[in-house]
């Protein structure tokens, strides 16, 4: 069985729904990122602005879907200084997976794997990392 179906399925075993929740935020930024993206590319905007700017609208998603849904219960108050901080922190987090992605696709060429193997690959590894950081640091239970 593949590790991400696996993942889930393992996850709706145990009721985690936070974790699901986190899969569905994960999506749903990840349609709206590639989305602008091909959107962008339409109009003629060179690639790699459309992929940064995709990639940013992702990241405001995700924020806005975790922060109000899937980690409600430990978000900080709008407008406080500690919910400033997480949002910083979820920026950092979603660079930390933005380089367990470059740093994945990068050995799995070097390793002979096909770059779309290698892709998916990143994807999983990069998308629990995330999930690992966001819920046991950016979104600490008891800190906010």
């Amino acid at each position: 069985m593949p590790q991400p179906l696996a993942l889930l399925i393992g996850a709706v075993r145990r009721g985690d729904a936070r974790w699901i929740g986190y899969l569905f935020a994960s999506v749903l930024a990840l349609g709206c990122d590639a989305g602008l993206f091909l959107l962008l590319l339409g109009t003629g905007l060179e690639p790699v602005a459309a992929s940064a700017l995709g990639y940013g609208l992702g990241i405001a998603v995700h924020w806005l879907v975790s922060s109000r849904l899937v980690f409600a219960d430990s978000a900080a108050a709008r407008g406080t200084g500690e919910r400033q901080r997480q949002k910083m922190l979820f920026v950092g987090s979603a660079l930390a997976g933005l380089a367990v992605t470059t740093a994945v696709v990068g050995l799995g060429i070097g390793w002979g794997l096909d770059p779309r193997i290698a892709k998916l690959a990143a994807i999983a590894i990069s998308f629990q990392t995330t999930y690992l950081l966001r819920r046991h640091i950016v979104f600490r239970p008891g800190r906010a």
